[in-house]
């Protein structure tokens, strides 16, 4: 009687060990709010670095200057657009082209804004590519390029043309950049070049 009752008890107590360890492995492989923004934390590291490395590398091989400059010298306006920003993708250049192959046929969009300083003190914003409305995930990463009143435009096949950014101060029907640094340097503006990015 007394050996029946012991393996019974054990049996209850091999059960109640097997539950106990269901349950606490279980609660280890839960899915919880941490583990998804763990995953959100881990896409927008690596948008991040794409970005930031689209940026480091336009700037190296002198296509993120030129794009910036990549602008109608009698409207003002990009081209290719009327008015406003590139709506469907990037602009029509080298940096354009690395933009498309490394986000767009990858399913990520992109806004890309140009912050430049003016003569007040205030901040002016340009849009160069408006996507739309980014994502709660988006990233953005920013590259500043300094541009001095030597620097010309760019025509339509992407090569400099004879106009530069000093010229286009002295034209009212041309309204771009706005020179905020002293009239004795050298230096007309450092424009920041801002993409944000999200997977659609």
């Amino acid at each position: 009687m007394d050996r029946g009752q012991a393996h019974t008890l054990e049996g209850i107590v091999a059960a109640l060990l097997l539950l106990s360890s269901l349950l606490f492995a279980l609660q280890v492989t839960t899915v919880t709010p941490l583990s998804a923004s763990t995953s959100s934390q881990h896409i927008e590291n690596q948008q991040r670095a794409v970005g930031a490395g689209i940026l480091a590398s336009a700037a190296d091989n002198g296509t993120l200057k030129p794009t910036v400059l990549y602008v109608n010298s009698t409207t003002g306006d990009f081209h290719g657009v009327d008015t406003g920003a590139y709506p469907s993708g990037g602009p029509p250049t080298a940096f354009g082209d690395l933009l498309e192959s490394s986000l767009s046929q990858q399913g990520i969009a992109y806004n890309i804004r140009l912050v430049y300083s003016q003569p007040d003190g205030r901040m002016g914003e340009i849009a160069l590519v408006d996507q739309g409305v980014a994502s709660d995930n988006a990233v953005t990463v920013s590259r500043p390029v300094v541009l001095t009143k030597n620097d010309t435009l760019y025509n339509e096949a992407e090569s400099p043309t004879d106009v530069t950014l000093r010229e286009t101060q002295r034209d009212d029907d041309v309204s771009f950049y706005t020179g905020g640094m002293e009239t004795d340097s050298s230096v007309f503006t450092v424009v920041t070049v801002e993409v944000t990015i999200w997977r659609i």
